[in-house]
């Protein structure tokens, strides 16, 4: 058995209704989660990760020109789907259709967020895409959180900022919930994203496991298309978010069966 299947043998198991035996005691190898961030706007990246054998999780900006065509292209590649929220910055850098502000009421911020949630094809997972000012503010995370209670999906902090609360707001509302460990490229070099991506793999084998986030910029496809093939005899394992969450969680479902509302696709107003 592969190192990606030993991976992935706890979403086997949740399919079936098993429970796996203590993590620690297991032969899950060290594992990696890689979040890409940012997709719907380049066709050619997004096809390229699409297609790439590993199952990575693709996180779309709601509203972008190609986010319906490769999110339905993704899902059918075994990648998973997460809605990429835009969430008001420090910088004040414009969020595009979407976005959630400081100034929203409840109805407005949670109307926004479902709505977007349901233009998003397959969307399991959500994470903020910006957000170092909104995700310090315990008021928006609350509506979000209590939003994002309702339906089947999981919360991953993307931690643009040291004092987000974001994840431990989703936690008290018991949305499962995942944190960034490393940015792969905010420099857009190979050298760069070499360095981000052997930091990650010694996190994942300090750890257990590690969530790293990307984009769609072509250093850093060609470099997953090349090195991510290697992680195997390197004895390291690569996992949609929703595997490694079941890895680290001793193999339990996210959800019962009918506990929370399903999502309804529909083409959502931008604003």
């Amino acid at each position: 058995m592969t190192l990606v299947s030993l991976a992935l043998a706890a979403l086997t198991s949740l399919a079936s209704g098993g429970v796996a035996a203590d993590p620690a005691k297991s032969d899950v190898p060290p594992t990696i989660a890689i979040i890409i961030d940012d997709m719907g706007h380049n066709l050619h990246e997004g096809e390229r990760l699409a297609n790439l054998d590993q199952p990575l999780t693709l996180a779309f900006l709601p509203y972008r020109r190609h986010t319906g065509v490769l999110a339905r292209l993704a899902h059918s590649r075994d990648k998973e789907i997460m809605l990429h929220a835009p969430m008001a910055n420090t910088r004040n850098f414009g969020l595009g259709p979407g976005g959630l502000t400081p100034d929203m009421d409840e109805q407005s911020l949670t109307t926004t967020l479902r709505r977007a949630l349901q233009s998003i094809p397959y969307v399991r997972g959500v994470n903020n895409h910006m957000g170092s000012l909104l995700t310090q503010q315990l008021k928006p995370m609350d509506w979000v959180m209590k939003e994002l209670y309702r339906y089947p999906v999981y919360f991953v902090d993307s931690r643009t900022i040291a004092s987000s609360i974001a994840g431990d707001v989703a936690a008290a509302y018991q949305v499962p919930t995942l944190t960034r460990d490393v940015f792969l490229d905010h420099e857009q070099t190979e050298e760069f994203v070499d360095k981000q991506f052997k930091e990650l793999i010694r996190r994942a084998k300090e750890n257990g496991s590690a969530v790293g986030i990307g984009h769609p910029h072509t250093v850093t496809v060609d470099y997953l298309e090349k090195h991510l093939p290697l992680l195997d005899e390197q004895g390291i394992a690569v996992a949609t978010v929703s595997g490694l969450w079941a890895i680290r969680n001793n193999n339990r479902r996210m959800f019962a069966e009918g506990e929370k509302q399903t999502i309804r696709p529909a083409f959502a107003k931008k604003d």
